[in-house]
């Protein structure tokens, strides 16, 4: 929502060429409590001047000699700083009216002035304003707190995976499909056959030597989506040796609660001769 104190607070610049006018609204202004009001009778001036104050509200006159009102509406559509141009035009030429809205200007007062609509108009026009700024700084706010977040979830994973990988002899990821993603430490080395073989991915090599009866309990508990901790199993090898492993594991799921994959840990227990 929007105080009446900010609408009252709000950065206001009349541009018109007749002096009258300009004074008649400052007066206007003045009266109704706005207290950021300025001016000016030089069309030329209005983007710098833009530029360096921001204002809430700019009040346009159209008929004005050496630069005209659509062409400072020109000029202010190209501050990339600025997508929504805050200007209500003043005009005594009905036929200008449609033209100065399809050139951007939110609203238009007609000359000579009605003070009742001047005022009302003008108080419209600054609490759809700063309604707009106050969405916009929302987002850049809720934007910045997103990007703030995902770095620290990066870095926490980053920590996460380095301290598993300290404390394990390899780490893995599966997707929700079941395959795998990531397989990180000497897998090799340690099984000698890659370690997805285990868990039932197919590979192009005969696998011979788990012992099946542990392989299909881990299965059941992946496909079940439970966690497991230093889970036992082992494997015979070719020339009769034992090699035994425990393995943990945690099902993976989003903020909206989809699953979507498992991670853990292993590492080889086998007793050193």
């Amino acid at each position: 929502m929007v105080n009446t104190s900010d609408i009252l607070d709000a950065r206001i610049l009349i541009v018109d060429d007749q002096v009258a006018n300009v004074q008649l609204l400052e007066q206007l202004l003045s009266e109704a409590g706005y207290t950021c009001i300025a001016s000016t009778m030089n069309p030329a001036e209005v983007c710098g001047l833009h530029t360096q104050n921001r204002y809430d509200l700019i009040l346009l006159d159209l008929k004005m000699p050496g630069m005209d009102g659509f062409q400072v509406m020109e000029g202010l559509k190209k501050d990339d700083a600025d997508s929504y141009l805050p200007v209500i035009v003043l005009t005594a030429e009905p036929g200008h009216k449609l033209r100065a809205l399809q050139s951007g200007a939110k609203d238009f007062i007609s000359k000579p002035f009605d003070l009742v609509e001047v005022k009302t108009r003008i108080h419209n026009m600054l609490e759809v304003r700063l309604l707009y700024k106050k969405i916009a700084d929302y987002n850049k706010v809720l934007e910045q707190t997103v990007q703030e977040r995902t770095a620290k979830l990066r870095e926490s994973e980053a920590r996460f995976r380095s301290l598993t990988e300290l404390a394990s002899d390899w780490y893995w990821e599966q997707n929700a499909t079941g395959d795998f993603t990531t397989v990180s430490g000497p897998v090799l080395e340690i099984l000698g056959i890659r370690v997805i073989a285990f868990f039932g991915e197919q590979t192009d090599e005969e696998i011979t030597g788990w012992n099946q009866t542990e392989r299909e309990m881990l299965q059941a508990k992946i496909a079940a989506r439970q966690p497991f901790l230093d889970f036992p199993f082992s494997r015979v090898n070719g020339d009769g040796s034992v090699q035994q492993f425990r393995v943990s594991g945690e099902p993976m799921f989003d903020n909206a609660c989809r699953f979507f994959g498992f991670r853990g840990i292993g590492v080889e227990t086998t007793a050193k001769p």
